[in-house]
């Protein structure tokens, strides 16, 4: 609980820079882009090719794709039985399905799981959630919001494995990929290099979040809000854990994928629902009051799950 903790002190940091006059407003942009472009392929290179591959290693890969289905099928059923707008469910579609599982998922598996969890985690977020946000989040935004960059269209198939494979954390998942299957170590230079960056991930990335939260709610959004933060907190985990628990399935990778599974609604899968239009004061305060909630909900899902699957 000591690395959550301080998980979160980092968090509290990024809230009160929101209050610094001085601190550009471009802050957790480059931040952002400092993470996904050093942080996170240091961190994957170094901890992904040491995984060690068992019985359970479909688990992170199938997991957030289950959750993913499960998550839109509910939202199209929220939608109509309550009578939700268009736009609505365009929102709710984007951010509901896709979980935080690598600006909030990576700091926080390490501080529950370490760094062998952390393999798993950056399986889940790759081969799920980023995938997912490339491919079915920017077409949702294209299908229900104003046409994304000034595009008009639905991206292309082309455009969008391009966007995959020049994703640095992805080129930086085949490389890791390979020197696992070559049984390759590192150089000790190299290796403490990695290691130094990828210890730069949690502050950067938490600091990011905190400059980024937003927490007014739209009273006309009020049902939506408290449905979908029920979805991605409390039901689709629970769905999960029931599942896996069902199956009889155990183990590290077992363990990570529900508590990434747990996670709140991805920041960048919001800001694609913001850039596309569909309700932008809705869509900001999932992402903010999800992410504080998790602080409550997320060490409830880990302390069950090692309860269950210990």
């Amino acid at each position: 609980m000591l690395g959550f903790a301080i998980v979160l002190s980092f968090l509290l940091v990024g809230v009160i820079l929101q209050r610094v006059p001085a601190l550009p407003i471009s802050t957790a942009r480059w931040l952002t882009r400092y993470v996904l472009n050093v942080a996170v392929p240091a961190m994957v290179l170094l901890h992904l090719a040491q995984l060690t591959v068992d019985a359970t290693i479909w688990v992170p890969v199938l997991t957030p794709w289950a959750m993913l289905i499960s998550s839109m099928l509910m939202v199209f059923l929220l939608t109509k039985w309550f009578g939700w707008s268009r736009q609505v469910m365009g929102a709710l579609l984007i951010v509901v399905p896709l979980g935080n599982t690598s600006f909030l998922g990576f700091p926080i598996i390490s501080s529950f799981y370490g760094n062998e969890g952390l393999a798993y985690a950056v399986l889940y977020d790759q081969f799920g959630s980023f995938i997912g946000l490339a491919v079915i989040a920017t077409t949702l935004a294209a299908i229900f919001g104003r046409p994304l960059n000034g595009a008009g269209m639905t991206p292309s198939a082309r455009g969008i494995a391009l966007k995959i494979l020049t994703f640095p954390p992805f080129i930086a998942l085949v490389l890791a990929l390979l020197v696992l299957a070559s049984e390759v170590t590192y150089p000790v230079w190299f290796a403490s290099a990695l290691a130094i960056l990828g210890m730069t991930l949690v502050p950067a990335v938490m600091v990011a979040v905190g400059l980024q939260l937003r927490l007014r709610v739209p009273r006309e959004d009020v049902g939506p809000f408290v449905a979908s933060l029920l979805l991605k907190l409390v039901i689709l985990p629970a769905l999960a854990f029931v599942t896996m628990w069902g199956l009889g399935l155990d183990g590290l990778a077992v363990k990570v994928s529900l508590l990434e599974a747990a996670m709140p609604p991805m920041i960048t899968a919001g800001a694609i629902a913001i850039a596309a239009g569909l309700r932008t004061t809705l869509v900001a305060a999932i992402i903010g009051y999800g992410v504080l909630l998790s602080v409550l909900t997320l060490p409830v899902w880990y302390w069950l799950i090692e309860l269950v699957f210990n």
